[in-house]
């Protein structure tokens, strides 16, 4: 295994910025739109989210970083910085970022054109296209525009977060006299207009197709002067401890999300001063961060021409595989989990065993009570249809929804009112902490006495991501950890803290110092000549304190493995401070979510005596301190092996979609030399099955034996 090698320089202090730390994840987002190797349409699909990404930093991040440079301008951040500082090196970063797409773009249109799908505009098509381009236009758009002059009668109107909005500049035919007139394009609108003219795809630009058809809009003008722009707002929501009514303060808040500061304006370089200059006048520009575009912005809107049915141009379709431990109980989800505790590894196995999960225990007289955190899903979500239908056949149903989900608050609320309709017990929670814990817990009455069935989960109730989201869902009747579940319930619901808790750990209460105590063992066993290690996977690792602890560890002896997707402040690799951590981040066709923490407890890792806990946190100040998390142990030694010797192992033997950090904050991507043997995580998942889900089928597929491999790394 080869690293790409990349400059090296002591760190002047012990944490890398946040900020930079998530923009260097999207640039690796970003590399994977110019990787030969992925389709060409999944290129584009990057592409989009690089840019869909950086729209929600500035949206949250650079929004945050305004009000403190406007709040407390010297407050410093871990690695030292003001926020005046965060701001010039974040722009630093996402202006080659944005140099980079746009380069990216241009080539991905090149290549998609030899492949008959091609980007072009109105004024090339011959007379028959542009014939079936005005019917379109005519049936399709023009009856969604509204224009609107600019005058004394007509003010200048609201710019709605994300819109894309049209400037023309007219005159009258029949005399001189001008006009402004601007379009704000409605949502429903798409951003390209698709023509299929014989085998070929051909993309037309919105702005270009309206620019077009001016006529249509305006008969009696002449067209003098046109742009176009987008704006990202400030869309971040402040929220009060001591509120005294959430659900009032949230539906305020949205409407003043929606009215936030203009935080970025995109142009096309072609704008002209009269129109930058309306521009400026008419919208508050004061802090936005202004990017100009040679051809085309707001590429977040190639998401619309992913899903063309080209399938040589994807990926290979992957169905999810059935649990064939379900199968083993002819689909009987309280069987399957009364035998044993099992893992199901998505999206490489159906979420649908989730959902049957909760859809049997709502058909299921035996049923009486069922409980669930909701943090993100959809509003046709199975799960919330599984919910209503329980609670309309007379069981006891609670849902704890979290309005504070960033994003989908208005959503959760939604659908929230729909439940409770149905005869749901809504709980929102904590006015101060988030609900970030995803857990399910069902009680039935078997032989006269209760028994209960749970579900913990590292990834939201979400249909739609679990397809592309990679994470974990155990499934134990285990008494002492569904007890605990209860306990953690009762204390959202109720904020009845629990007193003890048999196995679980809980944020805010415990899971700081519990997590303290593991990696203090390990840092006695190192020192006492055992082995000690610890292995973590995560979405970010941000918060100082446990940063400063494994820089503990590391001196001690202790080796650390951290598998880290997006944001890492800590630096790994630096004599005296953390020479014996690595850290790796995997990009790839499949999001990473799933949060697995491991510790060696004086035996290699993997073993059967290691420590191993799966939850919703990740190492962030918020997840520890302001959010209500949950770690759960894995005790079946069956479920054990699957996490550690196979999902974790093949993490770490990945050399196709993994990146090392280097001490300098920078990532160097892994590659194969001639003695390594080429290694995909994803696509062993996508072909092996789980272990502890796998079930005793006849000729049921075994999975491939890993560890021999960790010889060779």
């Amino acid at each position: 295994m080869n690293i790409k090698k990349a400059s090296r320089k002591l760190p002047q202090n012990k944490f890398i910025n946040r900020e930079l730390s998530w923009l260097l994840f999207n640039k690796r987002v970003l590399f994977e739109a110019n990787n030969e190797k992925n389709p060409l349409l999944e290129r584009l699909r990057f592409l989009s989210i690089s840019a869909s990404n950086l729209d929600e930093f500035y949206m949250v991040r650079i929004a945050s970083l305004l009000d403190q440079k406007t709040a407390n301008p010297n407050k410093l951040s871990p690695d030292g910085l003001n926020a005046d500082g965060q701001m010039k090196g974040a722009y630093n970063l996402c202006l080659s970022i944005f140099k980079e797409q746009e380069k990216i773009t241009n080539i991905l249109l090149s290549k998609l054109e030899k492949e008959k799908i091609i980007f072009s505009s109105p004024w090339k098509l011959n007379s028959n296209n542009k014939i079936k381009l005005k019917k379109n236009f005519l049936e399709n758009v023009l009856p969604l525009l509204t224009p609107i002059s600019i005058d004394p009668v007509h003010p200048f109107p609201f710019i709605p977060n994300e819109s894309t909005c049209l400037h023309m500049t007219l005159q009258l035919l029949k005399s001189k006299k001008q006009m402004s007139s601007v379009i704000i394009l409605p949502k429903s609108v798409d951003r390209f207009v698709k023509l299929k003219i014989r085998s070929k795809i051909y993309i037309l630009l919105i702005e270009d197709v309206i620019k077009f058809f001016y006529k249509n809009l305006f008969s009696d003008y002449r067209l003098i002067d046109f742009s176009s722009f987008r704006l990202i707002r400030d869309s971040d929501i402040d929220y009060d401890d001591d509120l005294e009514d959430v659900v009032a303060y949230f539906k305020e808040a949205f409407n003043k999300r929606k009215r936030g500061e203009v935080v970025r304006l995109e142009l096309l370089k072609s704008i002209s001063p009269n129109h930058f200059n309306f521009i400026k006048k008419n919208i508050f520009l004061n802090d936005a961060h202004i990017i100009y575009f040679k051809k085309i912005y707001g590429i977040q809107s190639f998401s619309e021409i992913v899903d063309l049915d080209f399938s040589k141009l994807k990926f290979k379709k992957f169905n999810s595989r059935p649990v064939e431990r379900l199968r083993q109980f002819n689909n009987n989800c309280f069987e399957a989990v009364r035998s044993k505790d099992f893992v199901v590894h998505h999206p490489y196995e159906t979420f649908d065993v989730v959902v049957d999960f909760l859809d049997q225990a709502a058909n299921d007289t035996k049923v009486v009570a069922i409980k669930q955190t909701i943090y993100r899903t959809t509003m046709d979500s199975p799960i919330i249809k599984a919910l209503i239908k329980a609670a309309e056949k007379g069981k006891s149903v609670t849902a704890v929804v979290e309005i504070k989900a960033r994003f989908d608050e208005e959503a959760n609320l939604a659908f929230a009112s729909q439940m409770e309709k149905s005869g749901v017990q809504i709980v929102y929670g904590f006015a101060n902490l988030k609900t970030h814990s995803k857990a399910s817990l069902i009680i039935r009455k078997e032989f006269g006495k209760l028994r209960s069935y749970a579900h913990v989960g590292t990834g939201n109730y979400h249909p739609i991501n679990a397809k592309i989201y990679e994470d974990l869902s155990l499934f134990t009747a285990n008494e002492k950890i569904c007890r605990d579940i209860e306990k953690v319930f009762n204390y959202v619901t109720g904020y009845a803290k629990p007193d003890s808790l048999n196995y679980l750990i809980l944020s805010p209460i415990n899971l700081r110092s519990h997590l303290n105590h593991l990696i203090d063992r390990e840092i006695k066993a190192a020192k006492k000549g055992k082995p000690a290690s610890m292995w973590m996977k995560m979405n970010s690792l941000v918060d100082p304190q446990m940063i400063y602890k494994l820089y503990d560890a590391s001196n001690a002896g202790v080796s650390i493995k951290l598998f880290i997707r997006g944001i890492c402040c800590l630096i790994p690799g630096t004599p005296n401070l953390s020479e014996n951590i690595e850290v790796r981040s995997i990009v790839g066709r499949y999001l990473e979510h799933a949060r697995i923490f491991c510790f060696a407890n004086e035996s290699n890792i993997p073993s059967r005596n290691n420590i191993v806990y799966i939850g919703s946190a990740d190492l962030m100040p918020r997840n520890l301190d302001r959010r209500v998390e949950t770690l759960t142990p894995i005790i079946n030694q069956t479920v054990h092996e699957q996490i550690l010797s196979q999902i974790m192992v093949a993490n770490y033997l990945d050399n196709q979609h993994s990146w090392v950090m280097n001490s300098d904050g920078s990532y160097a991507k892994i590659s194969c030399n001639k003695k390594s043997r080429v290694f995909s995580a994803h696509d062993y998942f996508m072909m092996n099955p789980s272990l502890s889900g796998r079930g005793k089928i006849k000729g049921a597929k075994k999975p491939k034996k890993l560890l021999a491999l960790l010889d060779n790394v």
